[in-house]
């Protein structure tokens, strides 16, 4: 964990590309690396022109929140879709009413923010659209699981 007051300039970050599954691409830029900051993650996203970087999911344990520094593109919520665009501050509470997918809507034209989120372990994500949940424990592991066989609290017991 870092215990000292971190400064970094932009041009000096490392980005990491992924692009595992159509349509979900971007390059990731670090601020905070997981592994020396417990309480709060920091990454700035580039998203390609006609990408998302996640699918649409919500938090029960964390806040996501997002400032947009240029580009355009959709938010998707639970209220429909929100155009955002470069200066808007987007504040995703920890609940189904959070739910959220970044969406690039230009076809030439990245889609940047910053990310900021807190980071509470464990964590349960759930994706409304896939109908899957993720466990996720900071620094350890991440577990997805269909939400096929829901079950009775006793059962096999």
């Amino acid at each position: 964990m870092s215990d000292e007051i971190l400064i970094i300039n932009e041009k000096n970050l490392v980005g990491k590309h992924k692009a595992e599954n159509e349509p979900y691409e971007y390059v990731k830029y670090e601020i905070t690396p997981r592994d020396k900051f417990s309480q709060c993650y920091i990454a700035i996203y580039e998203i390609p022109p006609l990408k998302s970087n996640y699918p649409y999911h919500y938090h029960i344990a964390n806040t996501e929140a997002f400032f947009i520094i240029s580009g355009q593109g959709i938010l998707k919520t639970p209220k429909g879709d929100r155009k955002i665009s470069s200066g808007d501050i987007i504040v995703c509470p920890p609940s189904e009413l959070g739910a959220h997918k970044i969406i690039n809507t230009s076809d030439y034209e990245f889609l940047k923010y910053i990310d900021f989120d807190t980071t509470n372990s464990p964590d349960v994500v759930y994706y409304p659209d896939s109908d899957k949940t993720g466990i996720i424990i900071h620094n350890k592991s991440n577990t997805f699981f269909k939400n096929i066989n829901k079950t009775n609290y006793y059962e096999g017991e």
